[in-house]
């Protein structure tokens, strides 16, 4: 767009919208978490955060004190620029982790995940985006040659293409089924890219992998993540009312944004609250499994 002058400064104002301070808060949480700011690392001053990410310094400070919070940053203060927490990623991963959205707090579990000798990882979701994002480092790493387990076994329970889906559906508008057209798309898509990346370490890496889909009979209210056995991530899906652009048009839609639900992890051995629910958790899974679900196809 044109920027516009503004009339009492004389400076030009730029018409896009301003970065909320939880953006700023994923992107400075994405370069931790990738490596490149690494642990020690001094930020940059608040005034030049401010400047690259085109916020006031306000925006800032509520993204670095967010991050404080996570146990990311220390020395988070108006006079010196923040630093990166010696071990950021047991301050993602840890037991004193506190719950965070999925694309932050799933990524680095699956990668320690895949250090084990045997992968093992089950998954109940919507459309699996949130899972098949998460795979993306240690793919990395193993095409790298940093990792390199011997089996990965994933199990993935999604909703039937023949059910009427709670969500998303569009407000309204019953029957309409160009909404469920559209998350059936996704769904398929998002499952066929998982299982080809994962299947392909078969021939550039000899792991024997392993790739279910079964289909629910229903739409599920949550999002759970188990991980070898000894973890349990879990989050509800929170429904929104809000736009969606399908073809020309555009219609109001009851959904659900699952890269954004809270992620709250639970590990066996951390306690006999976690214990148990990462046990009930896995009943409950192998119970949908071997009962209601059914042949899942990524097709049509």
């Amino acid at each position: 767009m044109d920027p516009e002058h503004d009339s009492a400064t004389g400076r030009k104002r730029s018409q896009r919208p301003q970065r909320t301070h939880h953006e700023v808060a994923e992107e400075l949480r994405a370069r931790i978490r990738s490596g490149a700011l690494r642990p020690g690392a001094r930020l940059p001053t608040q005034a030049r955060l401010a400047q690259e990410f085109g916020v006031e310094r306000g925006v800032v400070r509520e993204a670095l004190r967010v991050l404080r919070s996570e146990q990311l940053l220390t020395n988070v203060s108006k006079g010196s620029p923040a630093t990166v927490a010696p071990d950021p990623v047991r301050a993602l991963t840890g037991p004193e982790a506190p719950p965070l959205p999925t694309t932050v707090a799933l990524a680095p579990r699956i990668a320690r995940a895949f250090a084990a000798e045997h992968v093992e990882i089950d998954a109940v979701c919507l459309t699996s985006v949130s899972l098949t994002l998460a795979l993306g480092e240690p793919l990395r790493e193993i095409h790298a040659g940093r990792l390199k387990p011997a089996r990965v076994d994933v199990r993935v329970l999604l909703p039937s293409r023949d059910i009427n889906l709670a969500f998303p559906v569009a407000v309204g508008q019953h029957g309409d089924d160009r909404v469920h057209e559209r998350w059936l798309a996704m769904r398929n898509a998002q499952g066929q890219v998982l299982r080809h990346n994962l299947l392909a370490l078969r021939s550039t890496h000899g792991i024997d992998v392993r790739v279910t889909f079964r289909a629910l009979p229903f739409t599920p209210p949550v999002k759970l993540y188990l991980l070898n056995g000894a973890e349990a991530l879990f989050a509800h899906y929170t429904l929104t009312r809000r736009e969606a652009e399908i073809g020309q048009e555009h219609l109001e839609t009851y959904d659900a944004q699952g890269t954004r639900s809270m992620l709250f992890p639970f590990r066996q051995g951390a306690g006999r609250r976690d214990t148990a629910f990462v046990q009930q958790s896995h009943q409950w899974f192998d119970a949908l499994w071997e009962t209601i679900s059914s042949e899942l196809v990524l097709t049509g």
